[in-house]
């Protein structure tokens, strides 16, 4: 039953209550950085398409780390790794915020941050059901979700008035500390556990490109994991108007205040569905479902179509993310729990990064398309598209779902 285990149980967990305040500050730096990047270049060239390409920047090159980096989850402690690369990214953020930096390097600084990202997020997401055990790991995280949204809410919204107040480059500074203060937080409360795979990190390893190869054949076993995978990459292309954000609230008259409200309703929605779904839902009935779920994700986003004014259009956006974030919660705890844990890290980066590439790839097409004829038409094409891709995979799961109940004896 939804409730068996209690966000105070969870709490009770030492090394969670690290991990959750480490995450949670460093996810907050995030949106700052991306609310300031966004108002940087969209300042400075007035281009939709450029203001797409930096903010894919902070996600796209995820792809290549969770092809060929994620494996080191499994090979190497995970709580080293999650140490180091906060510290290295800390160091690379302070290099992005020095002023009058070529727009060449800042795409290579950003671009190496986000190559880094798979591999922190498959350590932590594969070394978080050690620390809270299978019982408490899916309210763990509905935890994640609820809070990490939060910080992603008030980045957003706290970016745009940083940005009014002082200037992106002091923005950029903060995001840096984030990344320092969640490495501190790691290394002192989170204990030491041996690799999950280190026979892989000996001689008798497999290149990068084997290792890749397999997990992505285990990403894709079976009807039921396929779908899990392609509704989660789903969830981040109808959420391309966060990466317009800048040229929807320039649609509207609006300034950097407006972009970071835009930038926050996907998080709210996040923070409201996430709750609802795991208090009231119980957890035998929540896979079932995701099909629904999907379409409720897409389909406020094709509305966008009809250019509703800002405060609809912002609500359409919570609805969206409210949907969506349940569905990424969901598909990602099942997944989980069914990958066996040598080989965990690697197939949960690799999923993640599809999720994140797919995440930058949408504004950046999307910034293409608005260039043509405005963001509101772009973004609205993205969830009518998104709409009846839901509609498929929706159909995809519930046949797999079916097959499972059959044989299952």
């Amino acid at each position: 039953m939804a409730g068996a285990v209690s966000y105070r149980d969870v709490f009770r967990v030492p090394e969670f209550r690290a991990m959750w305040l480490a995450e949670l500050q460093s996810v907050a730096g995030d949106q700052l950085a991306r609310v300031a990047l966004s108002v940087l270049v969209f300042a400075d060239t007035g281009s939709a398409a450029l203001t797409g390409l930096t903010y894919a920047l902070t996600f796209v090159p995820s792809l290549l780390g969770g092809l060929f980096l994620t494996g080191l989850a499994d090979r190497f402690p995970r709580r080293d790794l999650i140490l180091w690369i906060d510290g290295l990214r800390g160091c690379l953020i302070l290099l992005v915020a020095i002023p009058a930096m070529p727009f060449w390097s800042l795409c290579v600084l950003v671009g190496i941050v986000s190559l880094l990202q798979p591999v922190f997020k498959s350590a932590q997401l594969a070394l978080l059901p050690d620390v809270l055990g299978e019982e408490r790991f899916s309210t763990g995280m509905a935890i994640r979700s609820i809070t990490i949204q939060s910080a992603q809410m008030a980045g957003f919204a706290g970016g745009g008035l940083l940005i009014a107040v002082f200037n992106p480059y002091v923005v950029l500074v903060i995001d840096a500390l984030t990344f320092f203060g969640s490495a501190i937080l790691i290394r002192l409360r989170l204990q030491h556990r041996p690799a999950a795979n280190p026979a892989a990190a000996g001689a008798d390893r497999r290149t990068g490109r084997s290792s890749a190869s397999e997990t992505w054949s285990l990403l894709f076993a079976d009807r039921g994991m396929r779908a899990l995978v392609l509704m989660l990459w789903l969830m981040a292309l109808v959420a391309v108007y966060e990466g317009m954000a800048a040229p929807y609230a320039a649609l509207f008259g609006g300034s950097s205040i407006t972009v970071g409200i835009i930038l926050a309703a996907d998080p709210l929605g996040s923070v409201i569905g996430a709750f609802l779904f795991s208090k009231f839902v119980p957890e035998d009935r929540r896979p079932g479902l995701l099909g629904p779920l999907s379409i409720a994700a897409a389909a406020p986003v094709a509305l966008c179509l009809f250019q509703p004014n800002i405060v609809i259009s912002v609500l359409l956006f919570v609805i969206a993310g409210a949907f969506g974030t349940i569905v990424v919660m969901q598909t990602t705890t099942s997944m989980t729990l069914r990958l066996p844990d040598a080989r965990r890290g690697q197939a949960i980066g690799m999923s993640n990064s599809g999720l994140t590439t797919a995440t930058g790839v949408s504004p950046l097409l999307a910034g293409i398309l608005s260039d043509k004829t405005n963001a509101a038409t772009a973004i609205g094409w993205f969830g009518l598209a998104g709409t009846a891709a839901a509609v498929l995979l929706a159909v995809s799961w519930r046949r797999a779902s079916r097959t499972t109940a059959v044989h299952t004896p």
